[in-house]
């Protein structure tokens, strides 16, 4: 059993400031996978940008949540507009050969700026969707929106993204028989501030099945 807490630090939302909020919400919450989120606009420009608030939230559909923030300046951020457009996007998975492009590619830089170009990443087509895939990406998921809530107000609010996984792809040595080769998986998550983890130092527990 876990250490009990004799003495807690108690926080309410509304004492903290946007930036403090941030860095508490990320320091709690991790490591979080990365959701590298490729899309396009109504005027045929690229976009790619990591976000870390991103789960499965079931199965059957495959439903794939997204949490979008405003930007910096206030302004809704590219990938929402997108999204908003062209009612899709597409997941790509960051694993540690990609690391310093997805960190080029979350800068907030003009709308008419394709980071696609400034990574230096090959925009492919996908199949279902309209926004193209990263090509480097060992691993994709195909999303058609189903739903955006919005929360809050510019710029502390922001928009949860549902979508439903219609196609995954994935490198042919990553798939086996049916299987995940999880040996060969090198993804990297988010922690708070600047900080990243790789996922190499694994450890394996069997389920606990409860006999009736």
């Amino acid at each position: 059993m876990g250490a009990i807490h004799r003495s807690t630090t108690e926080i309410k939302p509304e004492n903290l400031g946007r930036r403090d909020m941030h860095e508490l919400i990320t320091a709690m919450i991790m490591p979080r996978p990365i959701a590298w989120i490729s899309t396009v606009g109504q005027d045929g420009i690229f976009n790619v940008a990591p976000f870390s608030m991103f789960a499965n939230v079931c199965l059957r559909p495959p439903i794939i949540c997204l949490g979008i923030g405003w930007g910096r300046d206030g302004r809704k951020k590219d990938t929402l507009g997108n999204i908003e457009w062209s009612e899709d996007f597409v997941v790509n998975i960051v694993d540690e050969t990609l690391a310093e492009p997805m960190n080029v590619t979350g800068g907030e830089y003009p709308h008419e700026v394709d980071e696609f170009q400034v990574a230096g990443l090959t925009p492919m087509k996908s199949k279902i969707v309209k926004a193209p895939f990263v090509g480097e990406s060992p691993m994709n998921m195909e999303c058609i929106l189903k739903q955006i809530v919005p929360f809050g107000e510019s710029p502390d609010g922001g928009s949860l993204i549902i979508g439903e996984a219609v196609l995954f792809r994935l490198k042919e040595d990553l798939y086996i028989n049916g299987q995940i080769q999880l040996s060969k998986l090198k993804h990297i998550g988010r922690l708070g501030g600047h900080l990243y983890c790789r996922t190499g130092d694994r450890f394996e527990m069997d389920f606990i099945r409860i006999k009736r």
